[in-house]
């Protein structure tokens, strides 16, 4: 049986800093299997679709988030509303008639 051509080309002169653990030596054999495509840069359209995209893309995560932002945005604004009026009445008249002894 005849070794392969990695075998027989893991030979040679060990330099320091070479050895990369299971990513091999620097300057080895190109792996196979492994394919890089590209293309160029005045051949891309990076905002092609983005006017329709961005409309459909807001409704659906709004559609699915609703329930997670809105009913704590409902709650926060009733307390706020509810805090107001408190506010307003404890500084008018009646308010400070019926809480005068309190304090």
């Amino acid at each position: 049986m005849r070794a392969s051509q990695i075998l027989r080309s893991s030979g040679g002169e060990k330099k320091p800093g070479s050895w990369l653990g299971p990513w091999g030596a620097i300057g080895s054999m190109p792996q196979k299997g492994i394919v890089h495509y590209g293309l160029a840069q005045n051949r891309q359209n990076p905002l092609a679709g983005v006017g329709s995209a961005a409309v459909f893309n807001t409704f659906r995560r709004t559609r699915h988030q609703i329930l997670y932002w809105s009913i704590p945005m409902l709650i926060g604004y009733e307390t706020m509303q509810w805090a107001i009026e408190r506010n307003e009445y404890l500084n008018s008249k009646p308010g400070r008639a019926e809480f005068a002894g309190q304090e």
